[in-house]
């Protein structure tokens, strides 16, 4: 009797095995043959790579989300989607659709942002948000923003990024390093973060991996770390998120023992994305 191969099985039955994979290999899986195509196409598989909370995010969109297929909606998520007024972003990462998160500035709470002789408000034009926050000139620098753990996706490994530019006529970043804190349940992590260096205005260095207050030779510059979106990024810790079931991640960014000003800091948001995403 003749083999018979994988394709004479129902295309329900190919379905099923393909939501058990990844987006990426659903999408590998499509050049097979038509009766993968089809069956990675169905709203079997993209059902299941979409978030169980889905539904409740989307009602959260600022503008509606209008799809024709799970698939469709999916890779429409894959863009990022203003939720809670504006104040927030949310998206899924590509390949695995692990969800994202971005709180945006006025999400956060920033010491004396309310303050026009601090901080103003302003609306660049590459920002998904209305308005982002600009360091007018402070000597306590405190940003602080929360998350519930039960939004993020399970059994991932998280990290924070603090989403910023440097004005040109930004000072006071570079010394001491700005400490940087993400907490959830009994896992802490730190960094030591410099905006700018000693006698520089636009370039950023960090310590990695060392905790708060380790010495200056361990500094390793890492160039602003610039992102295709024109704005820049600074890790500021990493977590994992094993069932959501954690409560509250904190996220802090502070310098506010030097007690000098510092000005031109320009504050988009804090994002939360998985810590082998990229952008």
């Amino acid at each position: 009797m003749a083999d018979l191969g994988i394709e004479t099985l129902p295309e329900g039955c190919i379905a099923e095995a393909i939501s058990l994979t990844s987006p990426r290999d659903a999408c590998r899986s499509s050049v097979v043959s038509s009766v993968f195509r089809s069956a990675a196409a169905s709203d079997t598989v993209w059902e299941r790579f979409l978030p169980s909370d889905c539904h409740s995010i989307l009602s959260r969109a600022v503008h509606p989300v209008e799809y024709s297929s799970k698939r469709d909606l999916f890779f429409l998520l894959c863009d990022s989607v203003l939720i809670d007024g504006g104040k927030m972003s949310f998206w899924l990462e590509r390949s695995s659709g692990a969800k994202c998160y971005m709180l945006s500035a006025s999400a956060l709470s920033i010491i004396w942002g309310d303050t026009p002789r601090y901080w103003k408000w302003v609306s660049p034009p590459d920002s998904r948000f209305s308005e982002v926050a600009q360091l007018v000139a402070v000597c306590w620098l405190e940003i602080r923003g929360r998350i519930q753990s039960k939004m993020l996706s399970p059994r991932t490994t998280y990290a924070a990024y603090l989403i910023f530019k440097l004005a040109d006529w930004s000072r006071g970043l570079g010394h001491p390093p700005h400490e940087t804190s993400v907490t959830v349940g009994a896992q802490s992590s730190t960094r030591a973060i410099r905006l700018q260096p000693r006698g520089a205005h636009r370039h950023a260095r960090m310590m990695v991996n060392f905790p708060v207050g380790a010495p200056e030779v361990e500094e390793e510059e890492v160039g602003g770390r610039a992102r295709e979106d024109g704005w820049m990024e600074a890790e500021m810790g990493e977590f994992y998120n094993e069932d959501g079931e954690d409560g509250e991640v904190e996220m802090s960014w502070m310098e506010v023992k030097a007690g000098h000003w510092k000005k031109g800091l320009i504050v988009e948001g804090i994002e939360i994305r998985p810590k082998t995403m990229a952008i």
